[in-house]
């Protein structure tokens, strides 16, 4: 069935097609990830020209052919000016959003994805939280949002709540009992309760903190190994970080 879509979310990516198109990577609420052709938007006076920018936010008229989709026009809120006046804000934006495309599907709801990526392009330009540590947050929330995240609240393998001991091999939180004969490492209770506040903090705190270095070492170590399991992929933006 083809016809004129009206959907909200944010270009991904953009590259150039032809002499003056370009093709657009969208992140979308009602109909997930999107690739759609932008005729004519690398002309000077082309009003599509502004909507085919990586970031830019808002809704997005589409028309769905047969074979692809086409940008018709667009209303933009946002464009995230503060993200390309500083380097280290702009590979960290190019890194959330590739991770966003590694997830992003075709026909599924994107609102969670959607409002995470806003309110992490918020937080970078504000500049009052750690970049490393954003990158960090993002990661640990984006892969709990698609259901690959441990499970800090309770032991993977009895359940029992309280579990702190951090199992290696099978990335799942362990008590001291059954933590007998697994290669784990204890977590310190301010890592675990920072754990725990990234996967059930309102988006609108998620940003809302700093850690120490030490601290943050111990959240790096555990962070990084859920993503080599959940992420299988690698990002050619995290060269640049």
């Amino acid at each position: 069935m083809s016809g004129l879509l009206l959907v909200r979310g944010l270009v991904l990516s953009s590259m150039p097609i032809g002499e003056y198109d370009r093709r657009v990577l969208l992140l979308t609420k009602e109909r997930g990830k999107i690739s759609a052709f932008a005729r004519g938007a690398r002309k000077a006076n082309s009003p599509l020209m502004a909507a085919s920018r990586t970031n830019a936010m808002g809704e997005f008229e589409i028309f769905e052919g047969r074979n692809s989709y086409n940008l018709q026009n667009a209303h933009i809120s946002d464009f995230f000016e503060g993200l390309v006046n500083d380097y280290d804000s702009m590979v960290t934006a190019a890194y959330v959003a590739e991770i966003a495309d590694y997830y992003g599907r075709e026909g599924l709801d994107a609102s969670l994805m959607c409002n995470l990526l806003y309110v992490t392009y918020k937080a970078l330009e504000k500049g009052e939280v750690d970049k490393k540590l954003i990158r960090l947050v993002y990661e640990l929330r984006v892969i709990d949002i698609n259901g690959e995240c441990t499970d800090f609240f309770k032991c993977g393998i009895c359940g029992k709540e309280g579990a702190d001991n951090f199992d290696k091999k099978d990335l799942r939180l362990l008590c001291d009992n059954d933590a007998q004969g697994h290669y784990t490492q204890k977590i310190s209770p301010q890592a675990l309760y920072t754990l725990q506040f990234i996967v059930t903090a309102p988006l609108t705190r998620l940003y809302s903190f700093n850690l120490k270095p030490e601290l943050f070492k111990e959240l790096e170590r555990i962070v990084e190994a859920i993503r080599q399991r959940a992420i299988d992929k690698p990002m050619k933006s995290a060269q640049l970080l």
